[in-house]
């Protein structure tokens, strides 16, 4: 709204000047100013630099710090900062322990009366390791080898390339000497380009084209995962921030193509725990909000709009774990369906090659175990026919011609590669020259322009990251537009292979192996399993996964295997890991190990376990549960104990809390928080024999830096030294370059004193 605070988080520089009698104005100055019934915490920090003060300004409820501001003037006891990008303005005076004064921002004003408070950092910060102490472990990975740490995980040159609808512009994400991103555009024609926005503090974590005319892009701040849209032209104008709302997480629904001036968002800004729709002007950031959730309604988990951006259905959560359907008919919503728990029922879009307005494509494993491609009808509420099924695999990607009248140009999915499968006679052709142009390597045609003449494609494997070409389907001509970290040689590259066993109890399971040289050449090296995240839904899929490659170049295997409870598989193949996860979860893991090792590739007395999230979690389980099996661990973001993971969980998943207790376990039941507690590694931290290394955002909203504190504080109780990193400017998983590269650096010396 226009007179709601605008978001204070802003990047800039704050330069203040001061008369030599001056009072001292430095340190950390704590006040909260009161915004429609909520008490935001402001922190100014202020400190003396060479030309006078310096300023950072920290918003706690955002889990950030250290933002820089633009202009102060200290004259006596009086202080007077501005920000014009912020539009805000502070006067006080400082007396004897307070400044007392007004903040104004927007046309509105607040009073605000700052103390002197001690600057804090979430978590316990005597916990973290010292910088000297973790470079100290970086320093022991010694060998002359061909590619640095820094070679994999450095910023490429360049990277998320895509086409602007005319096809006018290629844009993409550039990285500066400084190491920092940049959005630029290149002209098609003359090759000329323009840099729209670079990175300050915080990484940009998405962006697409809006109109032919204008870019939007998503950041959020520290890490946090409140991420905020920004708009820019392509001329570089009007570059703003267009959702300036305060502890609000904004998520893109939907483009209008055939309205440029708007797209579809939801915010949680009037309901933290419930996402709400607008339509929002790219260009002014004026909003409209489409529809407000009751307060005695049930919770909202999903919206379907058409392509004039007019709201047309409805996922509602009810009984906790089930979701009901409604579709509009007659300016009423009605129920369509009921999905149980562990079902699905999505709806891709409206089927516009017919005049019938209630056809619509859905993904769906209500009547079948695997996800299939039907043509259904809201209205009539039935199948009309099925699209496209596999036997062994969930298919949900769908892809149509709006030039062809909406005709399906093609399905795909997730085996184990990816598999395209060409529906239409013009993509038919299309996908068998571009077969004949790249070969068998695998690719993808990501985005196309209005008349559908000009492809952008990546191509990818096992061992290349990506390389763009555009396609123009009238000449049958790639051009090579880059190659993502060409500096990685493909042929030093290590394959990855499918492989498939069966788990203790009976069960397929998927997953691959990447093998080192030396294994290839029949020795046995070590191994480096790494459970992925989620895990529900989740899955590991072939391609390049710089993990992988920097582990192979190292003489390490390594092991990624989809668990039961992993996505793609059918919906009894992730039911079989619901109330699992830690248990018959990880014995798949196990299983999976135990394989590696009959095929002879791994030394059984050299096995690491790495992963992220989840994979965090199966890290410290694992080596609480089978103590003997790992030589060492490194838990990176992950969950130590169920009990505190579940009671620290964002706002907006509130709705999901039951979802979450039938998938994971449900403390509310006693046998089930018996469970909990057994496989929750903080409280077994006396299990733990092998070496393990902590890593942490401090900002992370999904697992709090508690879980980390509580393990590295137990063996720290117990006389034992862990590796503990924790980066203040991240959250669930690094985005920074420079935290990235710090991370595998320490990781590297850390295997190689465990595992060589």
């Amino acid at each position: 709204m226009k007179n709601k605070l605008k978001s204070i988080l802003l990047t800039g520089l704050l330069s203040l000047s001061f008369s030599s009698f001056s009072q001292d104005f430095k340190g950390s100055w704590k006040g909260a100013i009161a915004v429609q019934g909520m008490s935001i915490e402001l922190i100014f920090n202020i400190k003396e630099n060479e030309k006078g003060y310096e300023t950072t300004l920290d918003v706690p409820i955002q889990g950030v710090s250290d933002f820089p501001l633009e202009n102060t003037t200290v004259t006596g006891s009086e202080i007077e900062i501005k920000s014009a990008k912020l539009q805000l303005n502070y006067v006080g005076e400082l007396i004897i322990s307070e400044i007392t004064g007004t903040y104004s921002q927007m046309g509105k004003d607040y009073p605000l009366i700052l103390t002197k408070t001690t600057k804090t950092l979430p978590g316990n910060t005597s916990l973290p390791s010292s910088a000297e102490a973790l470079a100290k472990i970086a320093s022991m990975e010694k060998g002359a080898y061909k590619y640095s740490v820094k070679d994999y995980f450095q910023k490429p040159e360049a990277s998320y390339f895509q086409l602007s609808p005319t096809g006018e512009y290629l844009s993409y994400i550039k990285r500066n000497s400084n190491g920092k991103g940049q959005l630029i555009i290149k002209n098609t024609e003359n090759d000329k380009e323009l840099v729209l926005v670079t990175e300050v503090d915080d990484v940009i974590k998405g962006y697409f084209w809006a109109s032919n005319s204008r870019l939007l892009y998503l950041q959020d701040q520290g890490g946090n995962e409140n991420f905020h849209v920004y708009g820019v032209n392509t001329d570089g104008s009007n570059k703003v921030e267009l959702t300036p709302y305060q502890d609000t997480k904004v998520d893109i629904l939907e483009v209008l193509r055939d309205d440029e001036a708007h797209i579809i968002i939801t915010m949680n800004k009037d309901n933290k725990k419930q996402e709400e729709p607008y339509k929002l002007n790219i260009n002014t950031g004026e909003i409209n909000k489409l529809y407000t959730i009751g307060e005695e309604e049930d919770p909202i988990a999903g919206y379907l709009f058409d392509k004039t951006g007019e709201l047309k259905g409805l996922y509602k959560v009810v009984n906790g774990v089930e979701m009901e359907v409604y579709y509009k008919v007659a300016e009423q919503f009605e129920k369509v369906k009921l999905i149980d728990f562990g079902s699905s029922f999505g709806i891709i879009g409206f089927n516009y090659a017919t005049e019938y307005p209630h056809d619509v494509y859905v993904s769906s494993n209500l009547e079948s175990d695997k996800t299939e491609i039907q043509l259904f009808d809201l209205k009539a509420n039935k199948i009309i026919k099925t699209i496209y099924k596999n036997d062994t695999y969930d298919v949900s990607n769908i892809r149509l011609s709006k030039k062809r009248n909406y005709e399906i140009d093609y399905v795909s999915y997730n085996g184990e590669k990816a598999v395209v499968v060409p529906m239409s006679p013009t993509f038919k052709k299309i996908h068998k020259n571009l077969k004949a142009l790249i070969g068998d390597k695998q690719f993808f045609a990501t985005y196309r322009s209005e008349d559908e003449d000009i492809y952008m494609v990546l191509v990818t494997s096992d061992k290349i990251q990506g390389e763009y070409y555009t396609y123009n389907v009238k000449d049958n001509k790639l051009k090579l537009i880059y190659k993502v970290l060409p500096n990685l040689k493909e042929e030093d590259m290590a394959s990855m292979q499918p492989i498939t066993f069966k788990s203790r109890d009976g069960l397929i399971i998927h997953g691959y192996i990447t093998l080192p040289k030396a294994a290839i050449d029949g020795k046995k090296v070590p191994l480096i399993v790494m459970p992925h995240g989620g895990p529900q839904g989740v899955r590991d899929s072939w391609g390049f996964i710089k993990e992988n490659q920097l582990f192979a170049s190292r003489g390490y295997a390594t092991l990624n295997v989809n668990f039961r409870i992993s996505g793609g598989y059918g919906k009894a193949f992730m039911a079989a890991g619901y109330n699992q996860i830690g248990r018959k979860a990880m014995d798949d893991v196990e299983d999976g190990i135990a394989y590696a090792i009959e095929q002879g590739w791994v030394d059984e007395e050299r096995i690491a376990i790495f992963g992220a999230s989840h994979g965090g979690y199966a890290v410290l389980r694992g080596m609480t549960k089978t103590p003997d099996l790992y030589a060492c661990g490194v838990d990176y973001v992950g969950v130590s104990n169920l009990n505190t993971f579940m009671n620290t969980i964002p706002a907006y998943w509130e709705k999901y809390r039951d979802f979450l207790y039938k998938t994971w376990y449900d403390p509310n039941n006693p046998e089930q928080k018996k469970i909990m507690d057994e496989i929750s590694p903080a409280l077994h931290t006396d299990l733990i024999q092998k070496p393990l290394m902590v890593v942490q955002g401090a900002n992370d909203p999904r697992v709090n830096i508690d879980e980390a504190d509580q393990i590295v504080s137990q063996l720290r109780a117990r006389g034992i030294e862990v590796p503990y990193m924790v980066k203040y400017d991240e959250g669930h998983g690094f985005y920074k370059e420079e935290n990235s590269i710090d991370l595998y650096e320490t990781m590297m010396g850390f295997f190689a004193m465990h595992l060589k």
